[in-house]
């Protein structure tokens, strides 16, 4: 399968290093050429150094004989002419567009068919609802929801004196009082697959799968206590801001956000809700964050172009006993450098759209049995993958305890209907229910049958 990615950004390197480490046939454009000099020594793809929008290039790219196009340079315009010039010059090619700028959004959805797009996507707004439900479900530093909302993996961390460090696994869900199972632990920057013998330490970074009702009692158990937030602190005026800003607003929570840039703060004072206290200030100014009552919000999100700022204002946040924040990272992606620092959910949007992406991608290869859903978790480390039982898939009806799978696999959830069952040797699956896998960052699964070992 040929892929052409055009523009690589962040965005666009992520998703060379992800497509071309699964096989497939990857071509970058970018009018770069020392970045295509950095992509061609990391990865074998060929690179072509151009405008992605003309149509010479694409042409010398071989478009008419790609099966995907993937637009993400840093400009809204040249992406949905790129794809509309790409799919003039090959019909049947699949095209996915990154817009960012929100006055487009209505306009897009609209005018699909009119630019020839099959996939539109906005890292902006897409962290942004990742930030919302991180606030609406406190106590989790991540989640990520399967089959229909029904099962959920969840990032919980051991704190000192937590009453289940020193557990074995085989025991914690007598302890918890509801069905978990524990996909994936990261300690000390070193992601585990456990079995039941694995002991829980503290400061392990604990990824657990539970029908999604079951989320409360598992965090009283685990002694976390949650309350939504009410009075939210937003620093960096950036587009996810703004979209974040507004979700908040409309259902009722107190929003301060604050930027440095008098111009910036202005457009959002045009754009935003009345009722969003918006702040011309540095933030970097520890008498503005107190006289402006940071230390009395519910949540504070740092979210400035700089990783290594929104770090260090999230740590200033947990020095003042902000009882939840979320950090946004771009660049910064080794865990080692942040697991052991108190900044609380980190969110980073170029891995949001790439799961999206990848999703799209693998079920373009596989038509039958292909995942309907992605995400990455431990740092990367481990991939959770959502798919539905067909009558292609082997074994179906068969229990658990029978069947053969690959090494290094873990059957996380199974949705029968609208029930979820956390499975155990005895389960089986049927035509039409709905599986999640865990696997580790080296077993990619493309389709359902590839988990069986014969």
């Amino acid at each position: 399968m040929k892929i052409t990615i055009a523009g690589c950004g962040k965005v666009g390197e992520s998703l060379t290093a992800i497509l071309s480490a699964e096989g497939y046939d990857v071509t970058v454009i970018d009018e770069d050429k020392s970045t295509l000099d950095n992509i061609v020594e990391s990865f074998d793809v060929i690179t072509l150094n151009g405008n992605c929008a003309s149509m010479e290039v694409l042409e010398e790219a071989g478009i008419k004989d790609t099966d995907l196009l993937i637009a993400v340079t840093d400009s809204d315009e040249v992406n949905l002419l790129c794809s509309a010039t790409a799919h003039s010059l090959n019909p049947k090619l699949h095209t996915i567009a990154r817009i960012r700028n929100p006055e487009y959004t209505g306009q897009i959805y609209k005018m699909r068919d009119t630019f020839s797009l099959s996939m539109v996507f906005n890292p902006d707004r897409q962290a942004a609802v990742e930030i919302d439900r991180l606030l609406k479900y406190p106590g989790f530093l991540k989640r990520d929801t399967f089959a229909k909302g029904r099962l959920e993996i969840v990032e919980l961390k051991l704190e000192e004196g937590n009453p289940f460090c020193g557990t074995k696994l085989y025991s914690l869900s007598e302890k918890t009082k509801c069905r978990v199972l524990v996909c994936a632990v990261v300690r000390d920057g070193v992601s585990y697959t456990p079995d039941g013998n694995f002991v829980l330490e503290e400061g392990d970074r604990v990824f657990v799968t539970a029908d999604a009702a079951d989320l409360s009692v598992l965090l009283k158990e685990f002694g976390i206590v949650t309350k939504k937030a009410h009075r939210v602190f937003i620093i960096g005026g950036s587009r996810i801001a703004f979209y974040l800003a507004k979700m908040l607003s409309a259902r009722g929570v107190g929003v301060k956000l604050v930027d440095r840039s008098k111009e910036r703060c202005e457009e959002l004072a045009d754009v935003l809700p009345p009722d969003v206290d918006i702040i011309c200030a540095d933030a970097t100014q520890t008498s503005l964050l107190e006289s402006e009552g940071m230390d009395a919000s519910d949540a504070v999100i740092t979210m400035t172009d700089l990783d290594e700022l929104n770090i260090l204002l999230s740590l200033y946040a947990d020095s003042v006993k902000v009882p939840q924040i979320i950090t946004k990272l771009s660049r910064i992606e080794d865990g080692k450098v942040t697991d052991s620092l108190p900044i609380g959910s980190i969110v980073t949007p170029k891995k949001l759209c790439c799961n999206n992406i990848v999703r799209y991608v693998r079920a373009m290869r596989q038509k039958t049995g292909a995942a309907i859903s992605v995400h990455k978790i431990a740092d990367g480390e481990a991939e959770a993958t959502e798919f539905i039982v067909d009558a292609a898939t082997h074994h179906v009806g068969e229990e658990l305890s029978q069947i053969k799978m690959k090494p290094g696999l873990l059957l996380a959830g199974i949705m029968k209907d609208d029930r979820i069952e956390i499975p155990d040797g005895h389960s089986k699956f049927e035509v039409g229910d709905t599986v999640v896998v865990v696997s580790g960052r080296d077993g990619v699964i493309l389709e359902l049958n590839d988990i069986f070992a014969d």
